[in-house]
């Protein structure tokens, strides 16, 4: 069903896709938009757990697409690192296909509210102030992995 990289040589491994997807800040997410168009739309996240986790409003564009279509896509890339004495960079992608839902299990809602809090507060009171102050309006999204891939490429 999903395709095969072209360029074996430049694939990540497993390990190496799972690294990025826990310090990347943040990725695009791709839905299927209004008209059949895409909707690329940058995110906050966090990788736990095997799954990729977003906060998100209640309504709006991508909510309306996911609920038509759960097939989503999502981009994570690092900031690549400049070859020593070289103008160019070498810089490392993943790309992961999957079925994005909303959680509706309050418990695991406020556990991933946390643990997107985690990824970007400085202390704990600020996360349980940001829950206390939008978790209820909040949604969170969850998006299971059926296919992810990665590649480390030269920019030359």
């Amino acid at each position: 069903m999903f395709r095969e990289m072209r360029r074996i040589k430049q694939r990540t491994d497993t390990a190496g896709c799972e690294k990025l997807l826990r310090e990347a800040k943040r990725g695009v997410l791709s839905v299927l938009g209004d008209g059949g168009y895409p909707y690329g739309v940058p995110m906050d996240f966090v990788y736990a757990d095997g799954k990729i986790y977003f906060h998100s409003a209640a309504e709006g564009h991508k909510i309306d697409a996911l609920k038509r279509c759960d097939k989503v896509s999502f981009c994570v890339m690092n900031e690549g690192e400049k070859e020593p004495g070289e103008w160019w960079y070498r810089f490392s992608s993943v790309i992961v296909f999957g079925r994005l839902r909303i959680v509706t299990d309050e418990a695991r809602r406020l556990d991933g509210f946390r643990k997107l809090g985690e990824k970007y507060f400085p202390e704990q009171r600020m996360i349980e102030e940001e829950i206390g102050k939008y978790g209820k309006k909040a949604l969170l999204l969850e998006l299971t992995i059926e296919h992810m891939s990665g590649k480390t490429v030269r920019e030359k």
